[in-house]
């Protein structure tokens, strides 16, 4: 990435990320459109997907190259950052016929979930209805071909329960640009109120953040606070396609235009 002077934000825009995409354009320098990207660190934002490796190879043709390589998106995407982060995070199983007995579960896709559909198609009381929901999810087209993976269901702290049993739990979201923290924010919109990221979850995601810059440039660590009192990893998620949740995205993006001027490895 040494080599790329222009920093571009390539923005998909719609009715949800509107706000955002005018703060955006007051400190990047933000393009809609592939081709008017030439010679540029692209952050692609909601624009990514689904075609990831062929943007990144139409990129390639203008000079051109993504904050977040393909290879690295799919260290995220693939959940293949759970080896390196088993010991901040939910126990997890890849393979249904593995899946122990007497406890409760979360069954979702790698990348994403039915989470507003929590009592039918995320939480799973034992592992008979882990594999009903597992087997559901893997004809859901948007998770199916992600492959499903079942996950030790932990009593996270509530503040409040919505609809279909959905839990608002404790959550954060904390964005980064390699181990520096861009900007945080309560993660559920869908609470209509914000809470105060606690400098507990902050310091306990900078942690993690030291080992998953290793592997990705630009990313998003969702912690929340367990009946325990003890911080836990919910999700990797890559920053390119991750929501503001209560982010700010004004300190967002003065944090990561500073982080991209002063890193050394960038011209």
């Amino acid at each position: 990435m040494g080599r790329y002077t222009n920093k571009t934000i390539l923005f998909r825009v719609n009715q949800d990320n509107e706000e955002e995409y005018r703060v955006a354009k007051k400190i990047f320098d933000v393009q809609t459109n592939r081709t008017h990207c030439p010679e540029s660190l692209v952050i692609g934002r909601y624009s990514v997907l689904p075609y990831y490796k062929e943007l990144e190879e139409d990129l390639s043709t203008f000079d051109s190259t993504l904050i977040n390589s393909y290879s690295q998106h799919r260290y995220i995407a693939n959940f293949d950052y759970y080896e390196d982060l088993k010991d901040y995070t939910f126990e997890t199983w890849f393979d249904l016929r593995e899946i122990p007995d007497f406890t409760r579960f979360v069954v979702k896709g790698r990348t994403n979930s039915r989470k507003f559909q929590w009592d039918k198609l995320m939480y799973a009381k034992d592992r008979t209805r882990a594999i009903e929901i597992a087997h559901e999810l893997m004809g859901d087209p948007l998770i199916g071909d992600q492959g499903v993976i079942v996950r030790r269901f932990e009593d996270l702290e509530l503040i409040e329960e919505g609809i279909n049993g959905i839990k608002f739990v404790n959550e954060h979201r904390i964005f980064y640009y390699n181990d520096k923290r861009l900007a945080s924010g309560y993660y559920w919109t869908s609470l209509g109120r914000s809470i105060e990221t606690p400098i507990e979850a902050l310091v306990f995601a900078d942690d993690i953040a030291k080992i998953v810059s290793q592997h990705t440039n630009f990313f998003v660590l969702d912690v929340a606070k367990n009946c325990n009192s003890k911080w836990r990893l919910v999700e990797v998620n890559d920053g390119q396609m991750s929501g503001l949740s209560y982010c700010n995205p004004y300190e967002l993006y003065v944090n990561l235009k500073d982080a991209l001027d002063n890193d050394p490895t960038l011209p």
